[in-house]
């Protein structure tokens, strides 16, 4: 398995492209084209601002608080979609298997999506993950740091035609989603590291991260 995070995402992209119908790969490619243009890429909270602070359950129902996070070391802050979207698991195991390096910076990491409590907790239980994953309702956490977007209409209706039923995993019929992205967050408060991107099969590289951890 390669180390090197966007050529594995790369290998779900091609041997999704051989599986599915190139009509049905259609639909995505036309929600990603119309999410990058509409700018969002931009808005993302800078480098240099400061964070926005947050209170929000794992998925033993424990609230985790990124005041008492920080106060230890560097927060990395990785937003995710959920546990049915391959793209994002195979970035949350790459982190699992990282954990240990990141925790030798004396930094921690958590990961934040919308869905459910039930379905994160089905999450770190299946894929051994060491970090909690943070329940953000209605992605309002999210939208704070600039990644929030609502899924199109068309797109709603392709991802139920494939069994994701966003409402059901998410407890709630809003159909928001965040653009997956990683932040650092200095003890400082301050973003030392954010990227993200419209693509979903795009994703910042671990080592980056680790990078500006280590600055």
């Amino acid at each position: 398995m390669s180390a090197n995070l966007q050529d594995q995402l790369d290998e779900i992209t091609a041997r999704t492209r051989k599986l599915v119908q190139a009509e049905r790969l259609a639909v995505g490619e036309r929600a990603c084209e119309e999410l990058f243009a509409s700018g969002i890429e931009e808005r993302i909270l800078p480098v240099g601002a400061v964070a926005p602070e947050f209170a929000l359950n794992d998925s033993s129902g424990r609230v985790v608080r990124s005041r008492d996070l920080l106060g230890m070391g560097p927060l990395v802050v990785n937003f995710f979609r959920g546990r049915w979207c391959s793209y994002c698991v195979t970035e949350l195991e790459m982190w699992r298997d990282l954990y240990g390096q990141l925790r030798e910076r004396g930094a921690f990491l958590v990961a934040i999506s919308p869905e459910t409590e039930r379905q994160s907790d089905f999450a770190v239980q299946q894929h051994g993950l060491p970090f909690p994953l943070l329940h953000d309702a209605m992605a309002r956490v999210a939208e704070e740091f600039g990644l929030v977007y609502t899924v199109p209409e068309y797109h709603q209706k392709y991802l139920k035609s494939i069994m994701i039923n966003l409402p059901f995993l998410n407890g709630e019929p809003s159909w928001r989603l965040p653009m997956p992205g990683t932040y650092v967050i200095g003890r400082d408060g301050r973003v030392a590291f954010g990227e993200a991107h419209a693509d979903f099969r795009v994703r910042p590289e671990p080592g980056d991260v680790l990078a500006a951890v280590g600055r």
